[in-house]
């Protein structure tokens, strides 16, 4: 069926002790006679200036050509040409000349043939990188970004699929599998639907609420419709706010994250008047991110969604419970990470971090000493030796201790849930449960406050031990307001992302950009050569 002779090239590569390496190379030209297709050589002076990974496809394939097979070519034009629907764009694969080839490769020389197939198997390896961990670094744009970085091997994926032309298969098993990646793609979908109208921007002087009768409701009615919020059963529109369009706002407002109460304020007009394109861009920030997260997050998993406020509990695939958060501040933000969970510190004491005690603690107890007493601060100098607020020193505040005491006062509640990380947070109740009740929930220091926790924490302890845990055991830890630690013997692993679109019940999703990243990454990913 293949006429192989194989001969063997001593090549003169120049290593740091001058010694030549062989390396094995079949020059002849394989014909297969099932494919009909001859499969000719490609020598490896032809790669000598490509990167040592290319050379490895080629040394896996025998140093023949690799996109001999038209099924093969087929799937990886088709994969560059869609590559939109994956927030990429298919002129940075150079498409036009790709396709400029494929159209003409009937009638290329030898040496044309080869170039071309060496440009595909560059094009391969560029585009499943880009897929499999993204265009971008997060450690090279954000300090405060701790993923771990992404690395796979292709050789033998690309050999596999070659040998049995399943490139499209090879494609899919490089893109993320998460559920909210896949359906994130739908919505791309669905807004390249809409069609591309240019709106005036609306502006309001007060909040417009239910029966209000003013112009600026024909452009909010006609927005609210585009968005497929608002249905009008008359042609003409008015410019009563009536009941109809109070519905459709809410909707409006359910999709953006905002407060569902009808008021048309200054939140509700902002989204408004965000563009299709913007939104556009926000999808494809979103999905370059979710690259950049692990590919498998495993069994059993926290995931906290900064712009959503909503800290997930997932099992087996099944999301079992839900809890609203606070994040960090714009100014104090929540880092992005991953890890595991360690333990959990019931009762717990409060230290307080370095940038409250420069930022929060010494400017207001200097003016008032009553501070400490009235929050259950203890104070502590180097040697461990309490000092009382008279004798705190506001000079040498950084050199003290602050410990806030154990109890429903504390500002980490009744609980803390431990995790490994750089930055000092973790999960944890809260002595202001009130601010779960707020929209904007960017209000903490940086460390994530959960409302309900020990709910959260009772099913995670009773799936990995409900004989121990079923019962009161928790409460009764509580009563005796002592610090008790609890550590996880299952693995729960724990992941702080950040993402402000996703498609949900058949709707686009949207959320305040409340870091101000996404306009910065859709400008990287544009100009981005690499």
């Amino acid at each position: 069926m293949k006429n192989i002779n194989w001969l063997f090239v001593l090549l003169a590569l120049v290593s740091c002790n001058k010694e030549p390496k062989v390396l094995p190379f079949d020059n002849s030209i394989i014909q297969d006679t099932i494919l009909n297709v001859v499969i000719r050589p490609v020598h490896p002076n032809l790669l000598t200036d490509k990167t040592d990974s290319l050379k490895l496809y080629y040394e896996k394939l025998n140093f023949h050509e690799i996109w001999y097979a038209d099924e093969n070519r087929k799937d990886l034009i088709n994969e560059i040409k869609f590559c939109y629907k994956e927030g990429l764009k298919p002129d940075d694969y150079k498409i036009k000349i790709i396709e400029e080839l494929e159209e003409k490769r009937a009638e290329l020389k030898d040496d044309e043939i080869i170039k071309y197939d060496i440009l595909l198997t560059e094009t391969f390896e560029k585009l499943s990188n880009h897929l499999y961990k993204g265009k971008l670094n997060p450690k090279e744009l954000y300090s405060d970004w701790d993923l771990n970085p992404k690395e796979i091997a292709l050789s033998n994926l690309l050999k596999k699929g070659i040998k049995e032309k399943k490139i499209a298969s090879t494609f899919n098993a490089l893109k993320p599998n998460h559920i909210v990646y896949k359906l994130l793609k739908k919505s791309l979908l669905e807004i390249n639907k809409l069609p591309n109208i240019s709106f005036q921007k609306i502006e309001i002087k007060n909040k417009i609420i239910l029966n209000d009768t003013l112009p600026e409701m024909v452009k909010i009615k006609k927005r609210l419709a585009y968005w497929k919020d608002y249905k009008n059963k008359d042609s003409l529109i008015t410019w009563v706010y009536d009941t109809i369009t109070y519905k459709a706002v809410k909707r409006f407002q359910a999709r953006h994250g905002l407060a569902q109460d009808g008021v048309i304020g200054i939140g509700t007009i902002k989204a408004l008047n965000t563009t299709k394109s913007e939104r556009i861009e926000q999808i494809f920030a979103n999905l370059e991110r979710w690259k950049w997260y692990p590919f498998d997050l495993g069994e059993e998993y926290l995931i906290a969604n900064i712009p959503e406020y909503m800290l997930h509990y997932v099992t087996n695939k099944d999301t079992v419970s839900r809890n609203r958060i606070v994040v960090g501040t714009k100014k104090r933000k929540t880092p992005i990470l991953t890890s595991k969970l360690s333990n959990f510190v019931f009762n717990p004491t409060w230290t307080i971090p370095p940038t409250i005690i420069k930022e929060d603690l010494t400017p207001a107890a200097t003016k008032n000493r009553n501070y400490f007493p009235a929050r259950n601060l203890t104070i502590y100098n180097n040697k461990g030796t309490e000092v009382s607020p008279e004798n705190w020193n506001p000079s040498k505040a950084r050199s003290y201790r602050y410990v806030q005491k154990p109890g429903h006062t504390n500002s980490l509640g009744l609980v803390k849930l431990n995790f490994l990380n750089r930055h000092s947070v973790y999960l944890h109740d809260t002595n202001h449960r009130d601010y779960f009740a707020k929209t904007y929930r960017s209000l903490s220091s940086g460390c994530v406050r959960v409302e309900n926790p020990l709910v959260l924490v009772k099913q995670i302890l009773v799936k990995s031990n409900p004989e121990k845990w079923s019962g009161s055991e928790i409460d009764s830890i509580i009563k005796l307001e002592k610090t008790k630690t609890v550590s996880i013997k299952d693995t729960v692993n724990i992941y702080i992302f950040y993402w402000t679109s996703w498609f949900e019940n058949n709707k686009l999703q949207f959320r305040e950009d409340i870091y101000d990243l996404d306009k910065g990454l859709f400008e990287k990913l544009k100009n981005s050569k690499k």
